[in-house]
């Protein structure tokens, strides 16, 4: 056990922590140079094509180091903070982290977050600077960033570059010397925690752990604690690049466990394996259930592929722990599932995911926040769906979800940053000067601003350079209406939003705007309103496509013509009580980038 390591990467977006991971697998011969690839741990087309890691990887690697041996267990996380709950459930299974910092670019929100997760757990931090062979890099200056954050010593920074491999060897010493060897009782009753899972159409549910006590062997009949469940190990083993079966894996390791389960309800990541024979008293304290922070409704284009959507979201939530879902349906869409997310990317990848891993394709409404009502009669309500809102005569005040939000800029884009803050109803609350030019902002601002196009528009006004990072804070009292829109006097539930009073007319406005561009034109006029309540606040109208029916009149009197339009009059009257409009997918999603 005293020559394991366990530690995973951590980084901001882009650091180039998927390019190390591949240096350390090439340097310590995990990997042969034939199978050699860039970003192998990432094995989804969507993480190959975006350039980001969305699954945590785990993988093993001997190293041999003054004569020893050393097993070495890697687990590569995401820099997204949308999958900031990948990088908790990896920190929770090791005793170190590599905290990789980009020079040119210097530290940024998720550096911050993501270091703050490692020493919540008591993880040792090597600092390392890397690509330090790009002509912009600042090594200096970023070292001195680093000094300040961890407060450690110059000499303990490692300089290093992904690309080049520069830096890698001091690297793998550092990890065996600095990173201590995890500690437990081999002999003791089992007690592994699961960190991830994985579906596989042949063997069923793969769940992947780490041993603190104990030992598994195969055969051993094993107990998941949280869900009482009993099964068999048939088949456990350790993870290279492809997965290697073994007899036993002891305290310390990382391993999977093949088991025959079929039904993804029984596998939860967090929960701890003991065997039947000799469990273990008490579980294993790992990481806080999920919090969804946005809310979508995700429908099936045909009502009749609801089931095959249900059996679809299951299999995803085994991949993606942070996804929860249940049903509801829609007056205009009918049957489907109403989804928490962690962010607008994670919600965009899910989509994507659910069209190219089981060829579904989705409407996905309008993403909101989870707000909590206090009726008049002192019940109260959450309201995860606009719909759900009781009678604003019955409502006594609203409560919203703020957060602090973490803006990393440089100083030149401080204006721009603060009115794109304050526009969306936020206040400062300090202000950080971390180097001459790199600033800190810390605002409070409501959860449900962010939804929109927050992320976009601070990257395009900072040129790309701002970072953001956030945390909930609580609930706060505000003034939230629900804003209706209305197709052919139609109320298309799944276009509602609550929004606050001062943006309402405002937000109305734009929306109508956008549905006309995006709604096709039909045989009979369509009005397109926006109302809070009965009060009707804006309205377009998308004009009738029109035949001209005059056309065979060659002369003659004007009555000819005046009968024919008359007649036509009434059929396009007709025609709009009982035509239906169809919205399309693009509709749903413009909501979202009112501002383009």
């Amino acid at each position: 056990m005293k020559n394991i390591r366990n530690f995973c990467i951590i980084a901001h977006i882009d650091h180039g922590k998927s390019t190390l991971a591949d240096r350390l697998l090439e340097y310590t011969n995990t990997i042969s140079k034939r199978d050699m690839q860039a970003q192998v741990l990432d094995d989804m087309d969507l993480e190959k094509e975006r350039g980001i890691t969305i699954k945590s990887h785990a993988i093993q690697m001997d190293y041999q180091y003054k004569g020893e041996k050393f097993v070495l267990n890697l687990i590569d996380t995401p820099g997204h903070v949308d999958f900031s709950y990948e990088v908790s459930r990896s920190i929770a299974a090791c005793e170190g982290a590599l905290l990789i910092v980009d020079a040119a670019q210097g530290i940024q929100a998720q550096t911050i977050s993501n270091l703050y997760l490692a020493l919540e757990h008591d993880l040792t931090i090597i600092p390392i600077l890397n690509k330090i062979d790009l002509p912009s890099a600042e090594v200096e200056l970023v070292s001195d960033q680093i000094i300040d954050l961890l407060g450690c010593k110059r000499e303990e920074i490692m300089l290093a570059s992904g690309k080049t491999g520069q830096g890698v060897h001091e690297m793998l010493e550092a990890i065996v010397n600095r990173i201590p060897a995890p500690n437990g009782n081999e002999d003791g009753p089992l007690q592994a925690l699961i960190f991830d899972s994985v579906f596989n159409s042949f063997r069923g549910i793969i769940a992947y752990f780490r041993i603190y006590n104990g030992q598994l062997k195969k055969g051993d009949k094993v107990k998941f604690v949280n869900t009482e469940m009993e099964y068999n190990a048939d088949e456990i083993g350790v993870l290279r690049l492809k997965q290697e079966p073994r007899d036993i894996v002891k305290t310390g390791d990382v391993g999977y466990i093949i088991s025959g389960i079929k039904v993804a309800r029984e596998v939860k990541v967090g929960d701890t394996i003991t065997t039947v024979a000799n469990p273990c008293t008490d579980i294993i304290k790992g990481f806080e259930d999920v919090k969804p922070m946005v809310f979508a409704g995700i429908y099936p284009i045909d009502t009749d592929d609801f089931e095959e959507l249900r059996y679809s979201m299951e299999k995803l939530q085994l991949n993606d722990a942070s996804l929860t879902w249940e049903p509801e349906s829609s007056a205009a869409l009918g049957f489907g599932f109403r989804c928490g997310f962690l962010g607008m990317l994670h919600m965009e990848i899910i989509q994507e995911r659910l069209e190219r891993e089981f060829n579904m394709s989705v409407i996905t409404t309008v993403p909101n926040v989870s707000y909590i009502a206090y009726k008049t009669n002192a019940e109260v309500i959450t309201v995860n769906n606009p719909s759900d809102l009781p009678d604003p005569a019955h409502i006594d005040y609203i409560e919203e979800p703020y957060i602090k939000a973490n803006v990393i800029t440089k100083s030149e884009f401080i204006g721009p940053v603060m009115s794109l803050c304050i526009e969306k109803r936020g206040h400062i609350v300090n202000q950080n000067y971390l180097t001459a030019d790199r600033v800190e902002l810390v605002f409070e601002m409501p959860l449900g601003e962010v939804v929109f196009d927050f992320f976009d528009r601070l990257k395009s006004i900072s040129k790309g350079y701002a970072s953001f990072d956030y945390h909930p804070i609580g609930m706060k009292q505000s003034d939230l209406v629900k804003l209706d829109i209305l197709l052919n006097s139609e109320q298309v539930d799944a276009l509602s939003a609550l929004i606050h009073k001062s943006n309402a007319y405002e937000f109305g406005k734009k929306i109508c705007e956008k549905l006309k561009e995006l709604i096709p034109r039909q045989q009979f006029e369509i009005p397109i309103q926006t109302a809070i309540g009965a009060k009707i606040i804006a309205r377009e109208t998308i004009r009738a496509i029109r035949k001209d029916v005059t056309a065979k009149c060659y002369g003659g009197d004007i009555s000819r013509k005046r009968k024919l339009l008359e007649k036509q009059k009434e059929g396009k009257k007709k025609m709009k009580q009982v035509g239906s409009v169809e919205i399309p997918q693009s509709a749903f999603m413009a909501v979202l980038k009112l501002n383009d």
